[in-house]
């Protein structure tokens, strides 16, 4: 089984170094790096192709529209049977991830359409825990980042991410792959990444984007009115003000504990 680390960048500097040597820092041998640049301009690329010399390394360069477009650019290149996707400037959280990551994967009779994780948030100084179970809700709520999923490569070859969502694609790609594709998903008790904050989806204006494309999204895969509750449950149960708690680092870490035992007993409770 080989996986594809995918990383686009575009004048990322030392960052991409950081991710590539991430990558092959990793125990596990069966995997492949594909790079797409959009054409930066400050070197990282040309210092990238002189100190890293390995086989598994493969760069592309050409102009993109978008973080989406170049992403599906390089899944066009990408040989693997699953695809991460990562920035510049994430890591893998240690060098065994794709090896538990690939035995998820071996131990289920059919093998998973999707694997995901959990995040370390290096701004946090915290592991952020994903819901070990997706659903409607979860769906609605938010869904593992990129960063922490391995998508099988039937997940991109009918269709790759729809560019227009210039902040939520990969959301927007993943309820896709839920409701239409009805996709094996499993989650792996496993610390994927570590992310390095303040993204793209992040700043001030990318955040409303969000936030409107999150509306019409969970609309077109789940309906107004399903997708109304859920927006009224988040409201009662004060969604802004927990969101506020995880997003302060000086909160986060005993926020993201309690998330992580209520996981577990409520996997444990699905489990008698």
């Amino acid at each position: 089984m080989k996986f594809s680390i995918i990383i686009v960048c575009l004048n990322a500097g030392g960052r991409l170094r950081e991710t590539v040597e991430s990558a092959l820092a990793q125990h596990y041998q069966e995997y492949e790096i594909v790079i797409k640049d959009g054409g930066s301009s400050d070197g990282c690329v040309e210092a990238l192709s002189a100190a890293v010399d390995d086989v598994r390394l493969h760069i592309y360069q050409s102009p993109d529209s978008g973080i989406y477009d170049a992403m599906n650019q390089a899944v066009a290149h990408a040989q693997g049977d699953y695809f991460i996707f990562m920035n510049a400037g994430d890591n893998f959280y240690d060098n065994q991830v794709l090896d538990k990551i690939s035995d998820v994967i071996l131990k289920e009779e059919r093998r998973p359409d999707i694997v995901y994780g959990n995040l370390y948030h290096k701004g946090l100084v915290t592991v952020i825990a994903a819901s070990p179970e997706i659903n409607d809700f979860t769906c609605y709520r938010n869904v593992p980042c990129h960063q922490t999923c391995f998508y099988s490569r039937a997940m991109f070859e009918e269709r790759a991410y729809e560019p227009r969502y210039n902040v939520r694609a990969d959301y927007e790609h993943f309820l896709w792959c839920f409701y239409e594709k009805k996709a094996k998903i499993c989650y792996a008790p496993v610390t994927v990444a570590v992310y390095e904050g303040g993204g793209y989806s992040e700043t001030k204006e990318n955040k409303r984007r969000s936030a409107k494309q999150h509306r019409e999204i969970t609309v077109k895969y789940m309906g107004r009115k399903k997708a109304g509750k859920y927006r009224l449950i988040m409201f009662l149960s004060l969604a802004p003000l927990r969101t506020m708690i995880a997003n302060n680092r000086f909160l986060s870490a005993g926020y993201n504990k309690l998330k992580t035992l209520f996981y577990k007993r409520k996997g444990r409770e699905g489990s008698l």
